[in-house]
Order: structure tokens, then C-alpha cells, then sequence
């Protein structure tokens, strides 16, 4: 079982930046992918952005070029710089890792206000 702790979100102005961390109860060498996804009200959850056990990156188009993967093994940790925001990008973000199943963080809320 992997436990996963999120951190970092809050209420930012329209063009500013937040970081949110998630940290695993398990070594990050031990997770095929870990990625972050959020959730608008009345929208399904869609991928933000993913980072493989061998450092490949996807990040969904909307957010190419602002935000930022990254990921401290030592730490088991990874983290999403969100840079640029805009107010429709305000959403619960979720972190989430892959081993041979899908485990979920608690979810982090983000308000980006206009």
C-alpha cells in the first residue's frame, strides 16, 4: 500500500505561482510514474502532468511551457511548479502514483482568482 501526502495549494492572483508537493510513504524508485491531475467542479479529472521511473515528462497541453515536474528521491518526493496561472485553472489537484495499481493523494484545492 502507498500512501501519498499532498501540500501546497491555496488561493493565488490570476498570473501568479504556486508549488504543490506530494511525498510517498514508499521510495520513489519503487513508482513507475508519478504525476499530478486536477479536478475542476462539473469536469473529470484530467492529467496536469507525469514523470516516468526514468525521468520522461508529459505535461497536458494547456500547461506546456508554465508548469514543471519534478521529483527529490531522496525526499520521495515530487513536486508541481505551476507558473503563469490563470483562473480557469482553478481545481482540486490530485497527485497520483502508478505501481501495478493507481494510488491516489487526498487532493489539494487551487483558486486561482481573476
Amino acid at each position: 500500500q502507498v500512501q501519498l501526502v499532498e501540500s501546497g495549494g491555496g488561493l493565488v492572483q490570476a498570473g501568479g505561482s504556486l508549488r504543490l508537493s506530494c511525498t510517498a510513504s514508499v521510495s520513489t524508485f519503487s513508482l513507475r510514474t508519478m504525476a499530478w491531475y486536477r479536478q475542476a467542479p462539473g469536469k473529470q479529472r484530467e492529467l496536469v502532468a507525469a514523470v516516468t521511473s526514468g525521468g520522461s515528462t508529459r505535461y497536458a497541453d494547456s500547461v506546456k511551457g508554465r508548469f514543471t515536474i519534478s521529483r527529490d528521491n531522496a525526499k520521495r518526493t515530487w513536486y508541481l511548479q505551476m507558473n503563469s496561472l490563470k483562473p480557469e485553472e482553478t481545481a482540486v489537484y490530485y497527485c497520483n502514483a502508478e505501481t501495478y495499481k493507481a494510488y491516489w493523494g487526498q487532493g489539494t484545492q487551487v483558486t486561482v482568482s481573476s
